[in-house]
């Protein structure tokens, strides 16, 4: 072996021995983590899941108001007609009580934001009309969660819902009190977004799985 030979030997040896170190686990990796370093990460998966689950109650709580706004705006839409022609929409024969079609008065007045029907919140829909009841002699807003105001059943959230209108407007959760009650049963066209009739809950209490629909009596307290 010639002498460059031996010096191109020599150093390849010496890139194979550093090329090995640089890939020896290093005494940090070999131990692991140490109970401080674990818990810090665990607080700080703590502090992401906090921030999600906040997160969460935020979306949950614009969506109610988004409801409640919706509501409200119906109350105010509905007097703005009245206003304009002197009776409410859906009052074709004037003697006050809400029995015709409420859409095709709403949509005939033109107004600049237009109620949507159904209103959509999350995975949850929400049909709002307008009614009345001869027999009361009383008009309402009603929110219920099919387009007959009959749902086979009304879930937790979509309770939540409606017990946050009541909350909202009558300023207690009560479902037999207030302007805002819990409606049993209703008489409703979604293709006229019109209620012709109605059973209410009077009872004191708190909302239960009886529920139908909400009706807010807008014009007359009960």
């Amino acid at each position: 072996m010639t002498e460059h030979q031996s010096s191109k030997a020599a150093g390849t040896s010496k890139i194979r021995e550093l090329f090995a170190m640089s890939y020896q686990p290093s005494a940090m990796s070999q131990r692991g983590f140490t109970l401080i370093e674990l818990a810090i990460v665990l607080v700080i998966i703590g502090i992401i899941i906090g921030a999600v689950l906040k997160g969460q109650d935020l979306i949950d709580n614009a969506r109610h108001k988004k409801l409640i706004a919706e509501t409200k705006q119906w109350e105010t839409l509905t007097w703005a007609y009245y206003d304009r022609k002197g009776r409410f929409p859906g009052d074709s024969d004037k003697n006050g009580i809400i029995d015709a079609n409420v859409k095709a008065d709403i949509q005939n007045a033109k107004f600049v934001n237009e109620p949507t029907v159904p209103l959509t919140i999350g995975s949850y829909s929400f049909y709002i009309f307008l009614g009345g009841n001869a027999t009361d002699k009383r008009n309402a807003i009603v929110v219920c969660t099919t387009g007959d105001c009959n749902p086979t059943s009304v879930s937790d959230e979509e309770l939540n819902y409606l017990i946050s209108i009541d909350s909202s407007i009558d300023g207690v959760e009560n479902k037999g009190t207030g302007i805002v009650r819990s409606g049993t049963g209703f008489t409703a066209n979604s293709a006229t977004w019109t209620v012709t009739g109605w059973t209410v809950d009077n009872s004191s209490g708190d909302w239960t799985s009886a529920t139908k629909g909400l009706l807010y009596y807008f014009d007359k307290k009960p």
